[in-house]
């Protein structure tokens, strides 16, 4: 592997992990549940779902009632609940560093932001009148009141912002954090994702474009990306963040540096609003870069956490994406699908699948990809099914993200 062109001042480090997903309220909890395999999708109960014809979706394992004070949960959106959730996690697992203010940033992404939170509003103002509307609504609704909430928590002075970019937002929020440390802009920036949009309109709207699984007689076996028998995606939700700072930072304050993010790609395929470009160009444009700027090659390249999101078209798209970004050294990577675990956390997925990556170069570890009975014969990848998949010493990781819109981020990890 080619060694770094940046200076340790340069180099951007992972130092601390948080998370909320469906497999867990932490992030210890979601990677064993990545590693036992299990399924964090279950049957909806709500009044609402018989106006369905989807019923199943893959909420959080741990509800934020039951972490944070019933005051403080008032006065955000379910999506920014959660995100407060795994940034203090995040934060007090880097050893909640000591940051001038002015040197601390926030990037924390979400692809529809407070939706919950608006429609309960609109249905307030129908039922009971505009004076019983909250008089939180709009900083609960708004895309970067997650942002906003882990800012105040950190007192981050450097730059709040939230990425907007549909399945994308998370992994690009990583990307924007790292641009912020190496411009010069941080010292340390919390970033990820956060959704929350398991709700009946979200639920319809995906439904109308024939985007879920409808498989809702076996929740857990729902989502299953590369299988043949693969009918759209399950919805999740939850959160994810990483705190970052640079190399010769974390090492003068003694910090435990999990992964270094090596290097990222961005790219838009401008194919359609949907779906994805059938041979896949700016997503392997996108993992090229990463590859690229990380100072590596193809063949550095070791593990993959899949977008695989177990749509039809979406998942044999990813497959020719992969084989033309990296060509002949496409086989030297194994592939892993963890959404057939936390279902698509939509904004959120890319960060915390990118903890999923990071994980699995820490450990030297791939999750496996569930469900996954009779591969399809178009996907001819190395895909990790069965038993999690031990990795070879060194190399890179990528985590693959892409979204409606045609956004396409690939982010590059590696040990250091």
């Amino acid at each position: 592997m080619t060694e770094s062109r940046l200076t340790d001042a340069q180099r951007v480090v992972v130092t601390g992990l948080g998370a909320t997903t469906p497999l867990g309220g932490d992030v210890a909890s979601t990677w064993e549940g990545l590693l036992a395999g299990r399924s964090g999708v279950k049957a909806l109960t709500e009044d609402w779902v018989d106006l369905l014809p989807v019923s199943i979706a893959a909420p959080v394992a741990v509800e934020p009632s039951e972490v944070l004070p019933v005051p403080q949960t008032k006065r955000m959106d379910r999506s920014g609940q959660f995100a407060l959730i795994a940034a203090r996690e995040a934060w007090a697992h880097a050893g909640a560093p000591e940051v001038d203010p002015e040197r601390k940033g926030v990037v924390i992404a979400s692809g529809i932001g407070g939706v919950t939170t608006l429609l309960s509003a609109y249905d307030t103002l129908k039922e009971r009148g505009a004076r019983r509307v909250l008089p939180m609504t709009v900083p609960m609704l708004m895309p970067n009141g997650p942002a906003a909430v882990v800012g105040l928590e950190l007192t981050a002075r450097a730059g709040v912002h939230t990425p907007v970019s549909a399945c994308s937002s998370g992994a690009e929020a990583i990307a924007y954090a790292a641009d912020m440390i190496r411009s010069g802009r941080a010292d340390v920036v919390a970033a990820g994702g956060t959704e929350a949009a398991i709700h009946v309109l979200p639920l319809a709207g995906f439904a109308a474009m024939q985007a879920l699984s409808t498989r809702n007689d076996e929740p857990q076996r729902a989502s299953r990306p590369y299988d043949k028998g693969r009918d759209g995606f399950v919805l999740g939700e939850g959160a994810g963040v990483v705190v970052l700072e640079t190399l010769e930072h974390a090492r003068a304050r003694g910090a435990t540096i999990y992964a270094e993010v090596a290097g990222q790609g961005i790219t838009s395929d401008a194919h359609h609003m949907a779906q994805p470009d059938p041979v896949g160009a700016g997503a392997a444009r996108a993992m090229q870069e990463a590859v690229r700027s990380a100072g590596a090659e193809p063949g550095d390249v070791v593990h993959i956490n899949a977008h695989a999101t177990s749509t039809p078209v979406g998942d044999v798209a990813e497959d020719k994406a992969i084989r033309a970004a990296l060509g002949d050294a496409t086989d030297g990577a194994c592939v892993s699908g963890t959404k057939s675990m936390t279902g698509h956390l939509l904004g959120a997925a890319g960060a915390v699948e990118a903890i999923a990556t990071i994980l699995a170069l820490h450990h030297r570890t791939a999750p496996v990809t569930t469900n996954l009975e009779d591969i399809d014969d178009d996907v001819t990848l190395d895909v990790v099914r069965g038993e999690p998949r031990e990795l070879p010493e060194g190399g890179l990781g990528l985590n693959n993200s892409f979204g409606f819109g045609g956004h396409n981020v690939a982010l590059a990890f590696r040990t250091v």
